[in-house]
């Protein structure tokens, strides 16, 4: 028996640091301790879209789990799609896109108060910014079905459909082996309506087992089409409840934006407690179920934004010209891959989505605003050395002050009782510490 994956992507012409002294104070860069990538959701979706004017290659990966011969995906495309036009891609190209663009935790450590210093921002700043063939072409055709093109790529064999009347594609998937949830017709109508075409997809279990594979590749697809699109509904129709899609999205250009849902920037540049180091994972799932009921389930965030030719701080090295390529970017000039520039900027959006929630498809813009974004969070350690001055007093009364601001802070971003989390910061010891302390503990 077939199924379909658990998110069939349709597509429609696409798919501080702180201290408060009056003194000075010194800061220091950073660096990368932590990221919340796609692997902290159980079943998130990934999808990567190199676009320019256009054209766009289109990369899908599946969260399908079960046996690779009941995997099977349907998407609507804009046209009869050539073998020359679909490749098979590789995970770890959006692993790496995942990694590159994650939100990330960064530490920070103060200086010695006994030393002059210049003043960093402060620990609330940015916070809330917001089948006998002659016989089934003849079945095929009472159903106003029509095989236009059929072939193998890689893993998968693909068949390139077009039809009249979603009952009769429904009706065909079926007599072919795929278990259609209930509503499917209704969901397929619009997209007939429109003229578009449907590409399915199933695994070939001799190539499959053949190449050694343990999972199913991502899919990739080349085409032209004016509609900067993602629709999500087809997704919705066998889904048990809310789905986690993350959108890598890839342009010479810059931002891509949405165009009729709002696109919020997620929580970012807080400062938050030490503890959070050891359960950052825990920390950004509550944070982002947080802002997602904050903001009424009706929203995509944006996690990240910025030129692919650096990262401040890196949470993973920015992906080679070679890479870029491999994930879909098409319009890198001979030299730019030569010498290792490249023109790209990846604009990260994290969707939540439902069918109550989301009734349209997704559908984007390319912009030329090259603002940059990223969720970022900051832990800053307190001064652990022997201070021999008057600052003592003064810096660990402003430290215990920030230890506050973060506690406050830490309940809004992830609705943790103020509580809970004030029982798990080590409050600094206002006392004068001997010399020999942080020798001899």
């Amino acid at each position: 028996m077939k199924y379909f994956s658990r998110l069939l992507i349709a597509l429609l012409g696409a798919v501080a640091a702180v201290l408060l002294l009056a003194t000075p104070a010194l800061a220091f860069c950073g660096f990368y301790v932590a990221k919340a990538d796609a692997s902290l959701y159980n079943q998130a979706s990934q999808v990567v879209i190199a676009r320019d004017g256009d054209r766009t290659v289109l990369t899908m990966a599946n969260d399908y789990q079960g046996a690779v011969q009941d995997f099977a995906l349907v998407v609507p495309v804009p046209g009869v799609l050539k073998q020359e036009q679909v490749r098979v891609g590789e995970a770890k190209i959006i692993e790496r896109l995942d990694g590159f663009s994650a939100p990330r935790l960064v530490e920070y450590f103060d200086a010695n108060p006994c030393e002059v210093y210049f003043p960093t921002r402060g620990a609330g700043d940015g916070v809330f910014q917001s089948a006998p063939e002659a016989e089934s072409r003849g079945r095929d055709r009472s159903l106003g079905v029509t095989v236009e093109s059929q072939f193998t790529v890689g893993e998968y064999d693909i068949v390139i459909l077009s039809a009249l009347e979603s009952d009769g594609l429904e009706t065909w998937l079926r007599q072919n082996g795929y278990q259609i949830p209930q509503g499917a017709a209704q969901l397929l109508q619009p997209y007939i309506r429109q003229g578009l075409k449907f590409f399915v997809a199933k695994v070939n279990l001799a190539e499959f087992d053949k190449g050694g594979f343990r999972s199913l590749r991502p899919l990739m697809m080349a085409y032209e089409s004016p509609r900067f699109m993602l629709p999500i509904r087809l997704g919705m129709i066998n889904a048990q409840g809310e789905q986690d899609l993350i959108i890598y999205l890839l342009s010479p250009k810059g931002q891509a934006e949405l165009v009729n849902y709002r696109l919020v920037k997620i929580p970012s540049d807080a400062n938050i407690p030490e503890f959070v180091q050891q359960k950052f994972p825990e920390f950004y799932r509550a944070l982002f179920n947080t802002a997602h009921q904050r903001e009424q389930k009706k929203v995509a965030f944006l996690e990240y934004a910025w030129d692919m030719g650096s990262c401040d701080p890196c949470s993973a090295d920015p992906l080679t010209p070679e890479e870029l390529k491999q994930a879909g970017v098409f319009w890198l000039t001979p030299e730019q891959l030569g010498n290792g520039s490249a023109n790209v900027f990846i604009t990260r959006m994290h969707v939540r989505y439902s069918r109550d929630r989301f009734p349209e498809d997704l559908r984007f813009q390319e912009t030329g605003n090259r603002e940059q974004f990223q969720g970022r969070y900051v832990i800053q350690h307190p001064y652990k050395g022997e201070i021999a001055c008057g600052a003592a007093q003064p810096y660990q009364a402003s430290v215990r002050e920030r230890q506050e601001q973060e506690i406050q802070i830490l309940a809004r971003l992830t609705g943790w009782p103020t509580q809970e989390i004030r029982q798990q910061v080590k409050l600094i010891n206002l006392e004068p510490q001997p010399w020999w302390r942080q020798l001899f503990n």
